[in-house]
């Protein structure tokens, strides 16, 4: 098997993973805050990946230990980079899941894809020239999933919005230093640190209880041990081995499978009006994926 179809083969169980995760997310915020959610997951992916990351360390004959391989600064340079906007990300993402469907909580998320290739002018990376289209059909499905039969855009979907730019930079910091670092350390490290970030702001802003963490235990654990610990690593080995603009089309699925979960799992409802921004949005990500062959010069 090539490296193209294991990337391929990691990021769409990564995607799985994730489309189902907003069920447990949204499962979940009936019991704690978004803080406390975010903390505690996180935390169980780090926790996690530590006995997986100490049984590979075994195989290896560099010299080093499990400790010392921790102790590398291009990793923790990484490690911040991404756990940074993950951090953001992920909080606002919860945020948002309070009153708005995990479907189309999906589908705004999933607008990180449009805002990839944009970011990635600043690295001096050309965008798609379907980058125009894409925009006007995610505007224009936006208005359908928030606005329609609305007075405005709700705030919880402004904060999904704010998500989605958010995992566009994570995303290219994984680009980044995916083939520089282990991946599995890499992703222990964001966990770590988006988890102690969460921890702070958590004990300002909300007051946990044994009882409530206790309700939401199993959607932790699903959200924490598989997304942020399975997927997440997934990820960074799909990322290692694929051309950005693939494995963001391959992540795009994600709206998708959540959709599907959401209507299995929560009897979740959409509109016509909502079905078709959805529609309108998944396109928008397909299109800023395409390629667009240039002229051979006359």
């Amino acid at each position: 098997m090539n490296k193209q179809i294991q990337g391929s083969l990691a990021l769409l169980f990564a995607t799985l993973i994730w489309g189902s995760t907003f069920v447990a997310q949204s499962l979940g915020m009936a019991y704690v805050g978004p803080f406390t959610f975010q903390a505690i997951r996180c935390a169980m992916g780090a926790i996690g990946l530590l006995p997986v990351i100490y049984l590979i360390d075994r195989k290896k004959t560099d010299g080093k230990t499990f400790l010392s391989r921790f102790l590398n600064k291009r990793l923790w340079i990484a490690g911040i980079c991404c756990a940074i906007p993950l951090f953001f990300a992920a909080n606002l993402q919860q945020m948002g899941l309070v009153t708005t469907d995990a479907g189309k909580s999906a589908f705004l998320t999933a607008m990180y894809i449009i805002f990839v290739p944009l970011f990635g002018i600043f690295l001096r990376r050309r965008p798609s020239a379907m980058i125009p289209i894409s925009v006007t059909l995610a505007v224009a499905g936006l208005y359908f999933i928030s606005c329609m039969g609305v007075s405005g855009i709700r705030f919880s979907e402004l904060l999904l919005l704010g998500c989605a730019v958010a995992f566009a930079i994570q995303i290219l910091f994984v680009d980044k230093f995916a083939n520089q670092v282990d991946p599995l350390r890499l992703n222990c490290l964001q966990s770590g640190i988006c988890a102690a970030l969460s921890a702070i702001v958590m004990l300002f802003t909300e007051t946990p209880s044994i009882d409530a963490i206790q309700g939401s235990f199993w959607s932790m654990c699903y959200a924490g041990f598989l997304s942020m610990g399975v997927a997440y690593a997934l990820q960074i080995v799909g990322q290692k081995h694929l051309e950005p603009a693939v494995a963001s089309l391959i992540m795009s699925l994600e709206s998708v499978v959540a959709v599907l979960c959401g209507c299995i799992f929560l009897h979740e409802t959409m509109t016509k009006w909502e079905i078709i921004g959805c529609i309108l949005v998944f396109s928008a990500v397909i299109l800023a994926q395409i390629p667009v062959k240039k002229k051979a010069p006359a």
